[in-house]
């Protein structure tokens, strides 16, 4: 019996990388791991929070997302709320992301504007100017929890709901950037206003302590149509961006802020324990 992988000659994860619109096509991040985790990318044309407290990785999560687009021929904005242009070139530069080079070759686009700025009800917006001039397959919008010091906490909805329909029918596939203050302890709360049903994937980010040491842990919440890898993996911001590594399997809890060992590690640590005090 012929299958598709025997077909194409692509099996596994690679299967979903040759998806088209309207056939389960993949967005790849460019990061291997996660793209395994989501079992080949993000649904084309999804929207997709990147959530966690400060400090843990999201801008860098976010920027390697656009730069390795640019890579797969996707040109991308990154639309900030918060930043200066100068900040965030000199943060990707560490990271050996030329953003100005990427500009220059109109592959690139960062476009730093206020919230009410970015959608206008009437006429072009600075957002649709940027759209026809680079037509881009990926944005992202950093960040959506900053749009909530313009807005009414009622209306947060409603305004997150245009800007992520708009993005949906200029066939675009959105990252949106949400700072939850929850930084340890026994909730995970991604919003507080009920953002999280808009959005079509959710990957969190979170800082844990374990053994007295500070880890960082990313874990995919939500993907709607679609199987995803549900194990919390822990990551690296490394001096080529987010790098992830394996599950926190001799651990149960770390999501809640309150990690412990499982019983199987228990034991083989009081064995171990057990055997240096007879040597």
């Amino acid at each position: 019996m012929t299958t598709p992988s025997s077909r194409t000659g692509l099996s596994g994860v690679d299967q979903f990388f040759t998806g088209k619109v309207g056939e389960g096509g993949r967005v790849r991040t460019g990061i291997t791991e996660l793209d395994e985790m989501l079992h080949g990318g993000f649904m084309e044309g999804d929207a997709v929070m990147v959530a966690g407290s400060a400090g843990c990785g999201k801008t860098t999560l976010a920027l390697q997302y656009l730069v390795n687009g640019v890579k797969f021929g996707e040109p991308g904005i990154y639309v900030t709320f918060e930043e200066m242009p100068d900040q965030i070139y000199r943060d990707a530069k560490n990271l050996g992301w030329d953003l100005r080079k990427l500009e220059e070759e109109n592959k690139f686009r960062i476009l730093c504007t206020s919230p009410n700025l970015l959608l206008e009800s009437e006429g072009e917006s600075l957002l649709d100017e940027s759209l026809r001039d680079i037509q881009p397959r990926r944005i992202v919008v950093d960040s959506l929890s900053h749009l909530a010091m313009f807005v009414k906490e009622s209306e947060l909805r409603r305004e997150a709901y245009r800007l992520i329909m708009h993005l949906k029918t200029k066939g675009i596939s959105s990252l949106l950037v949400w700072e939850s203050p929850q930084m340890a302890g026994g909730s995970f709360s991604i919003t507080e206003v009920g953002l999280s049903f808009l959005v079509d994937c959710i990957v969190a980010l979170k800082p844990v302590e374990i053994e007295s040491s500070l880890r960082k842990a990313l874990v995919v919440l939500k993907m709607r149509g679609s199987d995803h890898d549900k194990r919390l993996r822990e990551f690296q911001i490394t001096s080529t961006g987010i790098k992830i590594e394996s599950a926190f399997t001799n651990y149960e809890g770390v999501i809640t802020g309150s990690p412990r060992k499982v019983a199987s590690e228990k034991f083989v640590d009081l064995f171990r324990g057990a055997a240096e005090k007879r040597k």
